[in-house]
Order: C-alpha cells, then sequence, then structure tokens
C-alpha cells in the first residue's frame, strides 16, 4: 500500500481545520480500500477547439512542445487528432468540433461566462488516467458518491468508448477518465476511424522543421504542470476533489499576498518526476470579488474565472537544464520563438541562483491556453518562487484584462 500521507508539506498557505481533517480521512481511506495503488498516472490530456482551428493549435503545439502528431480519429460530430511523445508522457487529444451549432455541456460551461462564450467549444476537458482494474476503481468511486457518465452518454458525447469519464466537477469544471491499460500496452482510443490527415500531418511537418531550424527540438521535455484556477471558495474543495478521484498527494500550497492569490500543489504519489505525471496546480483569489473595493488588492485569479469559468489556465512544459549559445537553454527557447513571432506576456524571470526560470505565452487563439516554460537548475525541486510566481499572475491578468475589453467591444 502506498502511503498518500508520508511526503513533506511545502508553503506557507493555511488551510482551514475542514481541510486538515478531511485531507487525512481521504487519503487514510482511499490507501486502505486499494484506489492510491489502482490509479496510476495520467495517460492523456483532452483539449476542444473551435470548428477549423484543430489545424492551427496542432501546428503550435508541434512547434512550441515536443508533441508529435499520431493519427486523427474520426467521428460524426468530431475530429480528434492524437499528439504523442512516447509512451512515458500523456498524449493531448485535440478535439475539433465539426458543426458551430453542436450542442452539448461541455459548451454549456462555457456559455455562462463572457468571455468563454466567445469561443463556446474552447476549453481543456480534463486527464484520462491509467488504471490497473477499471470496473473497481468505478465501483469504489461510486461507493464515494462520485457520478459517472453512463455508455449512452458516453457516445452521444463522443468521448473514447474504452473509458469510464466522471461527470464535469462543480469546482473546476473538469472532468476525469479511467481506463485500464496494462503497462506495457501501447495506448488505443476507441473512437471513431482512424487515418493520418495530409493537411495535419504537412502541419506537424512543418513545425518540426522549423523546431530544427531554430535548435530548440532537443531542449523541450514533457509537460511539468498543468495549473487550473478556481473561484476562491472552492479552492479547499477542488483540492481534496482530485485527490479523491486520482492517485495524487497534496505538496503543499503559497500564499502570493501582492496578487491576493494562493497556488496549491498537487503531485503523483506514485512518479516522483512530474514528465511522467504531471503535477495538478490549483490557483485561487485569497478573497472573493466584492470584497476587493474594499480591499483594494488586485485579483487577477477572480477575474479570470469570472470571465472564462473555472478551468485550466495553462500548461508548463519542462526545459532542459543546460545552456545554449551561451544562455541558459529556456532564455534560447524564448528568443528563438519570439524571432519567428510567437509572443510572452514578460521577458524570462527567475534566475539560476533561485533555482528556477519561468515565462508565460500569450494565450492561445485556439485553445485560450497559455503555455508555461520553465527550467529548473541543478537539483531544484519546486515549481516557483513566490516572487516569480506574483510576476506571472501579474501578467497574465493584465493580457486578460486586454481580452475582456476586446470580448465587450464585440458584445
Amino acid at each position: 500500500m502506498t502511503p498518500s500521507l508520508n511526503f513533506p508539506r511545502y508553503g506557507d498557505k493555511q488551510n482551514s481545520p475542514f481541510f486538515e481533517e478531511y485531507l487525512q480521512q481521504l487519503m487514510a481511506e482511499r490507501d486502505r480500500i486499494g484506489l492510491t495503488d489502482m490509479i496510476q498516472q495520467i495517460d492523456a490530456l483532452m483539449i476542444t477547439v473551435e470548428p477549423g482551428n484543430s489545424l492551427a493549435y496542432v501546428r503550435e503545439l508541434c512547434l512550441m512542445t515536443p508533441y508529435e502528431y499520431l493519427v486523427t480519429l474520426e467521428s460524426q460530430d468530431h475530429a480528434t487528432h492524437i499528439l504523442r511523445i512516447d509512451m512515458h508522457a500523456p498524449d493531448i487529444l485535440v478535439r475539433e468540433v465539426k458543426d458551430p451549432n453542436t450542442r452539448g455541456i461541455f459548451r454549456s460551461l462555457n456559455e455562462v461566462y463572457p468571455i468563454g462564450a466567445y469561443k463556446p467549444n474552447s476549453r481543456y476537458m480534463g486527464e484520462v488516467l491509467r488504471v490497473s482494474n477499471l470496473h473497481e476503481v468505478v465501483e469504489l468511486q461510486k461507493s464515494r458518491d462520485v457520478r459517472f457518465f453512463n455508455q449512452d452518454q458516453i457516445r452521444k458525447l463522443e468521448l473514447p468508448g474504452n473509458m469510464a469519464v466522471v461527470k464535469p466537477s462543480p469546482y473546476t469544471h473538469n472532468i476525469v477518465g479511467y481506463w485500464e491499460r496494462p503497462d506495457a500496452d501501447v495506448r488505443v482510443y476507441a473512437l471513431g476511424w482512424s487515418s493520418i490527415r495530409d493537411d495535419v500531418n504537412a502541419a506537424y511537418l512543418e513545425a518540426k522543421e522549423t523546431q530544427d531550424k531554430l535548435g530548440i527540438k532537443n531542449l523541450l521535455l514533457p509537460i511539468d504542470h498543468l495549473a487550473t484556477r478556481v473561484y476562491s471558495q472552492n479552492r479547499e474543495a477542488a483540492i481534496l476533489e482530485y485527490l479523491t478521484l486520482t492517485s495524487y498527494y497534496y505538496w503543499g500550497s503559497y500564499d502570493i499576498a501582492s496578487q491576493n492569490s494562493s497556488t496549491n500543489v498537487t503531485k503523483s504519489v506514485h512518479f516522483p518526476s512530474e514528465l511522467q505525471s504531471p503535477a495538478k496546480v490549483f490557483t485561487a483569489a485569497n478573497h472573493p470579488y466584492f470584497v476587493n473595493h474594499l480591499l483594494k488588492l488586485p485579483s487577477p485569479t477572480e477575474q479570470f474565472v469570472r470571465n472564462y469559468g473555472p478551468r485550466l489556465h495553462h500548461l508548463a512544459v519542462a526545459v532542459a537544464d543546460g545552456d545554449t549559445a551561451g544562455k541558459a537553454n529556456i532564455d534560447y527557447v524564448v528568443d528563438t520563438l519570439r524571432a519567428c513571432g510567437k509572443d510572452f506576456l514578460l521577458d524570462v524571470i527567475g534566475s539560476r541562483e533561485e533555482g528556477l526560470k519561468q515565462v508565460f505565452s500569450s494565450a492561445s487563439e485556439y485553445s485560450s491556453l497559455i503555455v508555461e516554460y520553465v527550467q529548473r537548475f541543478g537539483d531544484f525541486q519546486g515549481f516557483f518562487t513566490k516572487e516569480n510566481v506574483a510576476e506571472l499572475t501579474h501578467a497574465a491578468g493584465v493580457e486578460e484584462k486586454l481580452m475582456e475589453l476586446e470580448a465587450e467591444a464585440q458584445r
């Protein structure tokens, strides 16, 4: 049995007695009934984009990350492009809605938010986790009052039929899928008919040729962490829910007082390296929006959630430690991507002495997701410094304010 409570705690954010009590109880129960051992790594990430946007988004991801195009799965209402690095890192499923008038639960999660409604089909959906016994995991989770889509609903939603899928979280609006896959088997998604599409393959090859020319291909590593933003009052519930659904543990939380927010990290109990199963980060405001006029504090995190809804904010790509052309690898990557037209919200921040350097790209016009690059130096084990995350949060807030104004102008 893997002991989920035997990991060191980091951070300075104070949690409530409720959180601390149920963290202990939920993790002890999860270990005792065997769920911790049966639920393994994140095997795939699911992202939906607007009709006509998947080709450009595949090109963008294949340029800015190590991902490669594998195959396209065609169903009646969706084309799903499978991107893969190898079997040690999660796949990305880029799912395009074919008809802009297609309705469904995932679209409805966007439409009640002013900027989310601007691209109603564009959203990060959630993660698929590998399990050793699908039937047993589902039955145990149902006994804990976790609710699943039934098979008819999965068919209508055109999600892979070899998965059990938890209904969207009330706290993050994300879904979690489970599937049973022996570790030695390749990932195969039971969804539609497969082909290698000429246009997608050409976009992928063009992106990889650019990576080669820029000299960044071997500097980019798999996804390091996934960062979700939630409402202030849902911070603790979102963390505890994710720990209930996965085999992750609570790494810790840091208070970022200057940005009126906290950053909260969970990690896999099974994989010390985030590159095999990305860390899941939750960011929330310290105070709800309606007291901001009294506090006179910035509130970029709460503002993001009010504009987009609870959702994934960014995915962080690790950069190999080392130097290229007299620069830290992350500086080299960002400088070369900037030179070919990619926008970033700020200059690379952090230092070798602090242990890591980080930067945010501008949000993708196709998925609304930011790509973060992070390079750790030596044996640095954290995800940020408090100074870094404050600067990143502020920069993202500035861009989101501009997007809010743009959306208002178009309404």
